[in-house]
Protein backbone atom coordinates (compact mmCIF):
# COMPACT_ATOMS: atom_id res chain seq x y z
CA UNK A 1 0.00 0.00 0.00
CA UNK A 2 1.45 3.35 -1.04
CA UNK A 3 0.84 6.54 0.89
CA UNK A 4 1.39 10.12 -0.24
CA UNK A 5 2.19 13.36 1.51
CA UNK A 6 0.00 15.97 -0.20
CA UNK A 7 -3.26 15.09 1.55
CA UNK A 8 -4.42 18.67 2.15
CA UNK A 9 -4.19 21.79 0.02
CA UNK A 10 -5.67 25.25 -0.26
CA UNK A 11 -6.70 25.67 -3.90
CA UNK A 12 -5.44 28.94 -5.36
CA UNK A 13 -5.51 30.66 -8.73
CA UNK A 14 -8.69 31.15 -10.74
CA UNK A 15 -10.56 28.33 -8.97
CA UNK A 16 -9.48 29.43 -5.51
CA UNK A 17 -10.58 33.01 -6.15
CA UNK A 18 -14.14 31.89 -6.92
CA UNK A 19 -14.67 28.99 -4.54
CA UNK A 20 -15.99 29.55 -1.00
CA UNK A 21 -14.53 26.20 0.06
CA UNK A 22 -11.04 26.09 -1.44
CA UNK A 23 -9.47 23.78 1.16
CA UNK A 24 -9.48 20.21 -0.09
CA UNK A 25 -8.52 17.00 1.67
CA UNK A 26 -7.73 13.88 -0.35
CA UNK A 27 -8.06 10.56 1.43
CA UNK A 28 -6.64 8.89 -1.70
CA UNK A 29 -4.28 10.34 -4.27
CA UNK A 30 -2.04 10.05 -7.34
CA UNK A 31 -4.86 8.47 -9.31
CA UNK A 32 -8.52 7.53 -9.06
CA UNK A 33 -10.13 4.20 -9.89
CA UNK A 34 -13.09 5.95 -11.52
CA UNK A 35 -10.63 7.16 -14.21
CA UNK A 36 -13.16 9.46 -15.92
CA UNK A 37 -12.10 10.47 -19.42
CA UNK A 38 -13.07 14.13 -18.87
CA UNK A 39 -11.30 14.46 -15.49
CA UNK A 40 -9.41 17.74 -15.09
CA UNK A 41 -7.38 16.30 -12.18
CA UNK A 42 -6.23 13.44 -14.39
CA UNK A 43 -5.23 15.96 -17.06
CA UNK A 44 -3.09 17.81 -14.50
CA UNK A 45 -1.36 14.72 -13.10
CA UNK A 46 -1.07 12.23 -15.96
CA UNK A 47 1.55 14.05 -18.00
CA UNK A 48 3.70 14.37 -14.85
CA UNK A 49 3.59 10.63 -14.28
CA UNK A 50 1.53 11.01 -11.11
CA UNK A 51 -1.68 9.27 -12.23
CA UNK A 52 -2.28 5.58 -11.54
CA UNK A 53 -5.92 4.59 -11.92
CA UNK A 54 -5.33 0.93 -11.05
CA UNK A 55 -3.57 1.39 -7.70
CA UNK A 56 -3.96 4.94 -6.34
CA UNK A 57 -2.12 5.93 -3.19
CA UNK A 58 -3.73 5.80 0.24
CA UNK A 59 -3.29 8.75 2.60
CA UNK A 60 -1.88 8.11 6.05
CA UNK A 61 -4.69 8.73 8.51
CA UNK A 62 -2.22 10.34 10.94
CA UNK A 63 -1.33 12.90 8.26
CA UNK A 64 -5.01 13.55 7.65
CA UNK A 65 -5.56 14.14 11.36
CA UNK A 66 -2.69 16.64 11.42
CA UNK A 67 -4.16 18.52 8.46
CA UNK A 68 -7.58 18.71 10.09
CA UNK A 69 -6.05 20.25 13.22
CA UNK A 70 -4.84 23.18 11.10
CA UNK A 71 -8.35 24.04 9.91
CA UNK A 72 -10.55 26.63 11.59
CA UNK A 73 -13.81 25.28 12.99
CA UNK A 74 -16.03 27.31 10.66
CA UNK A 75 -14.04 26.45 7.52
CA UNK A 76 -15.66 23.83 5.26
CA UNK A 77 -13.27 21.11 4.09
CA UNK A 78 -13.92 19.56 0.70
CA UNK A 79 -13.32 15.81 0.74
CA UNK A 80 -12.05 14.78 -2.66
CA UNK A 81 -10.40 17.44 -4.76
CA UNK A 82 -8.02 15.52 -6.99
CA UNK A 83 -9.54 12.06 -6.43
CA UNK A 84 -12.88 10.60 -5.35
CA UNK A 85 -13.01 9.97 -1.62
CA UNK A 86 -15.49 7.11 -2.18
CA UNK A 87 -13.70 5.28 -4.97
CA UNK A 88 -13.63 1.45 -4.60
CA UNK A 89 -10.48 1.61 -2.43
CA UNK A 90 -12.70 2.99 0.35
CA UNK A 91 -14.38 -0.40 0.84
CA UNK A 92 -11.01 -1.89 1.79
CA UNK A 93 -9.22 0.97 3.57
CA UNK A 94 -12.11 3.01 5.08
CA UNK A 95 -9.94 6.13 5.00
CA UNK A 96 -12.87 8.42 4.29
CA UNK A 97 -14.93 6.80 7.04
CA UNK A 98 -12.12 7.45 9.55
CA UNK A 99 -11.71 11.02 8.27
CA UNK A 100 -15.41 11.77 8.74
CA UNK A 101 -15.18 10.47 12.31
CA UNK A 102 -12.30 12.89 13.01
CA UNK A 103 -14.19 15.81 11.43
CA UNK A 104 -17.26 15.00 13.49
CA UNK A 105 -15.25 14.95 16.73
CA UNK A 106 -13.64 18.30 15.94
CA UNK A 107 -16.94 19.79 14.67
CA UNK A 108 -15.45 20.75 11.30
CA UNK A 109 -18.01 21.01 8.44
CA UNK A 110 -17.26 19.01 5.32
CA UNK A 111 -18.35 18.91 1.69
CA UNK A 112 -18.32 15.48 0.05
CA UNK A 113 -18.13 15.37 -3.75
CA UNK A 114 -18.38 11.86 -5.17
CA UNK A 115 -19.52 9.69 -8.07
CA UNK A 116 -20.17 6.75 -5.74
CA UNK A 117 -23.47 5.51 -4.32
CA UNK A 118 -21.46 4.24 -1.32
CA UNK A 119 -21.84 7.61 0.39
CA UNK A 120 -25.48 6.80 1.25
CA UNK A 121 -24.31 3.75 3.22
CA UNK A 122 -22.43 6.15 5.53
CA UNK A 123 -25.61 7.90 6.69
CA UNK A 124 -25.08 6.51 10.18
CA UNK A 125 -21.90 8.57 10.67
CA UNK A 126 -22.67 11.63 8.53
CA UNK A 127 -23.50 14.52 10.85
CA UNK A 128 -26.48 16.52 9.53
CA UNK A 129 -25.07 19.70 11.08
CA UNK A 130 -21.70 19.26 9.38
CA UNK A 131 -22.13 17.15 6.24
CA UNK A 132 -22.88 18.52 2.77
CA UNK A 133 -23.05 16.01 -0.06
CA UNK A 134 -22.84 16.45 -3.83
CA UNK A 135 -23.29 13.26 -5.85
CA UNK A 136 -22.06 13.75 -9.40
CA UNK A 137 -23.94 12.51 -12.47
CA UNK A 138 -23.15 13.26 -16.12
CA UNK A 139 -25.91 11.18 -17.69
CA UNK A 140 -28.85 9.06 -16.54
CA UNK A 141 -27.96 6.38 -19.08
CA UNK A 142 -26.07 3.63 -17.23
CA UNK A 143 -24.65 2.12 -20.42
CA UNK A 144 -23.45 5.44 -21.80
CA UNK A 145 -21.78 6.38 -18.52
CA UNK A 146 -19.86 3.10 -18.54
CA UNK A 147 -18.13 4.14 -21.77
CA UNK A 148 -16.29 7.05 -20.13
CA UNK A 149 -16.25 6.54 -16.35
CA UNK A 150 -15.84 3.58 -13.97
CA UNK A 151 -17.99 4.84 -11.10
CA UNK A 152 -21.30 3.60 -9.67
CA UNK A 153 -24.17 3.34 -12.12
CA UNK A 154 -25.97 6.71 -12.44
CA UNK A 155 -29.22 4.97 -11.47
CA UNK A 156 -27.60 3.90 -8.19
CA UNK A 157 -26.25 7.40 -7.60
CA UNK A 158 -29.73 8.87 -8.04
CA UNK A 159 -31.08 6.36 -5.50
CA UNK A 160 -28.33 7.42 -3.08
CA UNK A 161 -29.27 11.11 -3.46
CA UNK A 162 -32.96 10.40 -2.84
CA UNK A 163 -32.15 8.25 0.18
CA UNK A 164 -30.00 10.97 1.73
CA UNK A 165 -32.56 13.65 0.83
CA UNK A 166 -35.35 11.65 2.48
CA UNK A 167 -33.15 11.26 5.58
CA UNK A 168 -32.84 15.05 5.85
CA UNK A 169 -29.27 15.59 4.66
CA UNK A 170 -28.07 18.61 2.68
CA UNK A 171 -27.56 16.74 -0.58
CA UNK A 172 -27.73 17.71 -4.23
CA UNK A 173 -27.21 16.26 -7.65
CA UNK A 174 -24.05 17.67 -9.21
CA UNK A 175 -24.44 17.65 -12.99
CA UNK A 176 -20.74 17.73 -13.67
CA UNK A 177 -19.52 18.02 -16.24
CA UNK A 178 -22.73 19.04 -17.96
CA UNK A 179 -22.49 17.47 -21.42
CA UNK A 180 -25.79 18.50 -23.06
CA UNK A 181 -25.91 15.76 -25.70
CA UNK A 182 -25.69 13.13 -22.94
CA UNK A 183 -28.61 14.43 -20.86
CA UNK A 184 -32.24 13.32 -21.15
CA UNK A 185 -33.84 16.48 -19.76
CA UNK A 186 -37.29 14.96 -19.28
CA UNK A 187 -35.85 12.21 -17.11
CA UNK A 188 -33.61 14.65 -15.26
CA UNK A 189 -36.48 17.00 -14.43
CA UNK A 190 -38.66 14.12 -13.17
CA UNK A 191 -36.18 12.73 -10.62
CA UNK A 192 -37.75 14.40 -7.59
CA UNK A 193 -34.44 15.74 -6.31
CA UNK A 194 -34.64 19.16 -4.63
CA UNK A 195 -31.21 20.65 -5.40
CA UNK A 196 -28.94 20.65 -8.41
CA UNK A 197 -25.50 22.13 -9.02
CA UNK A 198 -24.49 22.44 -12.67
CA UNK A 199 -20.90 22.59 -13.89
CA UNK A 200 -20.25 22.85 -17.60
CA UNK A 201 -17.46 20.86 -19.20
CA UNK A 202 -14.14 22.65 -19.39
CA UNK A 203 -11.71 21.37 -21.94
CA UNK A 204 -7.95 21.24 -22.36
CA UNK A 205 -5.66 19.33 -24.71
CA UNK A 206 -5.62 16.23 -22.52
CA UNK A 207 -9.39 16.02 -22.14
CA UNK A 208 -9.77 16.34 -25.91
CA UNK A 209 -7.38 13.43 -26.35
CA UNK A 210 -9.30 11.11 -24.02
CA UNK A 211 -12.93 12.19 -24.36
CA UNK A 212 -14.33 12.04 -27.91
CA UNK A 213 -17.14 14.57 -28.44
CA UNK A 214 -17.66 17.59 -30.69
CA UNK A 215 -15.70 20.54 -29.26
CA UNK A 216 -16.37 23.00 -32.08
CA UNK A 217 -18.53 25.26 -29.89
CA UNK A 218 -16.01 25.47 -27.03
CA UNK A 219 -14.58 28.76 -28.21
CA UNK A 220 -14.10 30.81 -25.02
CA UNK A 221 -10.59 30.46 -23.63
CA UNK A 222 -9.42 31.17 -20.09
CA UNK A 223 -6.77 29.77 -17.75
CA UNK A 224 -5.76 26.99 -20.12
CA UNK A 225 -9.31 25.73 -20.71
CA UNK A 226 -11.91 26.12 -23.46
CA UNK A 227 -15.53 26.83 -22.53
CA UNK A 228 -18.91 27.15 -24.20
CA UNK A 229 -19.95 30.79 -24.77
CA UNK A 230 -22.22 32.23 -22.09
CA UNK A 231 -25.12 32.69 -24.53
CA UNK A 232 -25.03 28.98 -25.33
CA UNK A 233 -24.86 28.06 -21.64
CA UNK A 234 -27.90 30.22 -20.84
CA UNK A 235 -29.91 28.53 -23.59
CA UNK A 236 -28.96 25.06 -22.33
CA UNK A 237 -29.78 25.85 -18.70
CA UNK A 238 -33.37 26.64 -19.67
CA UNK A 239 -33.88 22.90 -20.27
CA UNK A 240 -33.35 22.18 -16.56
CA UNK A 241 -36.53 22.96 -14.66
CA UNK A 242 -37.35 20.16 -12.22
CA UNK A 243 -35.51 21.38 -9.11
CA UNK A 244 -36.41 23.66 -6.20
CA UNK A 245 -32.88 25.12 -5.96
CA UNK A 246 -30.41 25.53 -8.84
CA UNK A 247 -26.87 26.91 -9.00
CA UNK A 248 -24.00 26.90 -11.47
CA UNK A 249 -20.37 26.22 -10.56
CA UNK A 250 -18.43 28.31 -13.05
CA UNK A 251 -14.76 28.77 -13.92
CA UNK A 252 -14.92 31.42 -16.68
CA UNK A 253 -15.05 35.03 -15.41
CA UNK A 254 -17.89 36.53 -17.45
CA UNK A 255 -20.17 33.53 -16.97
CA UNK A 256 -19.32 33.36 -13.25
CA UNK A 257 -20.58 36.91 -12.73
CA UNK A 258 -23.71 36.25 -14.75
CA UNK A 259 -24.75 33.17 -12.73
CA UNK A 260 -23.93 34.94 -9.49
CA UNK A 261 -26.05 37.98 -10.29
CA UNK A 262 -28.89 36.45 -12.29
CA UNK A 263 -29.32 32.76 -11.57
CA UNK A 264 -27.79 31.11 -8.52
CA UNK A 265 -30.12 30.27 -5.65
CA UNK A 266 -27.57 31.78 -3.27
CA UNK A 267 -25.56 34.51 -5.04
CA UNK A 268 -22.95 34.42 -2.27
CA UNK A 269 -22.35 30.68 -2.52
CA UNK A 270 -22.42 28.88 -5.86
CA UNK A 271 -22.21 25.54 -4.04
CA UNK A 272 -25.46 26.51 -2.30
CA UNK A 273 -24.69 24.68 0.96
CA UNK A 274 -27.34 24.72 3.65
CA UNK A 275 -25.56 26.33 6.59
Amino acid sequence: MKDFKSVGKMVDGNEGDKCNYPYRLDTYGCGCQHDCKYCYAKSLLDFRGLWNAQTPSVANIADISKEIKKVKRNQVIRLGGMTDCFQPLEVLHRNTYKTIQILNRRRIPYLIVTKSALVADYADILDKDLAHIQVTVTTLDDDLAATYEKASKPSDRVKAILRLQNDGFDVQLRLSPFIPQNVDFDRLNALGIDKILIEFLRVNTWVKKWFDIDYSEYTVKQSGYCHLPLKKKIALIKNITGFKEMSVCEDEDTAYKYWQNNFNHNPDDCCNLRR
